[in-house]
């Protein structure tokens, strides 16, 4: 995919003797929205953060909207480059991670602010428009506390917007979110897949897959199993594994 937001060759990691990623190969082109679906331990969160280097490859490249990282360097020109990379990318985690002790707007403007070196109007304009975009303009001056976890995590996407972003990851971003908050959170991941932004979601939210997504990528043992259109690998898949997946899922009556 010559023209990839996202390039991944040969990805390993490890802990001590705990093999987790065994050389992934993956790409993701502009505008699409990928979802990573697979059972606990599988590889999916170590995935997606060896690709901002949150967590440390031990071996592979990755490229990310023209920034190239080998793993395992350490050079001042590395870590000058990986800065460059996670300007490109912003990510959601399952937990939210906002800055408690400040409010909203100020959860929103504070990188712009010091990485991307904005004037305060500037990051203010754009997080008063990215507040309006997730639907909640009336909390800009609340602290996290006064939130709900489906607000919260609307905050933490406008977060990961403000930085404008070439490449958006989330880490299951409605995990840890009662059923009832999980609809909020996946609308604005609609209208963000509308409006072309290209995604990479691990997801144990199968109907969003099937309804947002381009393509399904199943990992299990820390490889890439299956991938393919969500009509392939969700309703009718090839391997093995992912048909073991699948039933089992739907046998505990997950969503």
């Amino acid at each position: 995919m010559p023209d990839a937001i996202l390039a991944i060759e040969g990805l390993c990691k490890s802990f001590g003797a705990l093999e987790v990623l065994k050389g992934i190969d993956c790409s993701v082109a502009p505008s699409e929205v990928v979802c990573i679906i697979g059972r606990s331990g599988s590889g999916k969160s170590t995935f997606l953060r060896c690709i901002n280097f949150l967590e440390e490859p031990d071996e592979g490249v990755i490229s990310v909207a023209g920034i190239t990282l080998p793993a395992g360097a350490h050079t001042y020109e590395h870590r000058r480059q990986l800065i460059e990379l996670r300007k490109r990318v912003g990510m959601v985690f399952q937990s939210f991670n906002l800055f408690p002790h400040k409010t909203v707007l100020e959860n929103l403007i504070e990188a712009p602010l010091i990485v991307k070196k904005q004037t305060r109007a500037e990051a203010m304009a754009l997080a008063d428009a990215l507040l309006q975009k997730v639907g909640l303009s009336e909390k800009r001056d609340v602290y996290p506390s006064k939130l709900s976890g489906g607000q919260s995590q609307r905050v933490a996407i406008a977060r990961a917007l403000a930085m404008q972003p070439k490449l958006m990851l989330f880490d299951e971003p409605t995990s840890a979110l009662d059923p009832e908050l999980t609809g909020e959170v996946l609308n604005v991941m609609r209208d963000l897949a509308r409006d072309g932004m290209t995604m990479l979601v691990v997801t144990h939210e199968l109907g969003f897959a099937r309804e947002v997504a381009d393509r399904v990528v199943f990992m299990d043992g820390g490889s890439i199993v299956e991938e393919g259109p969500p009509e392939q690998c969700l309703v009718n898949p090839k391997e093995a594994r992912t048909r073991l997946f699948l039933e089992r899922y739907l046998h505990n009556g997950q969503r």
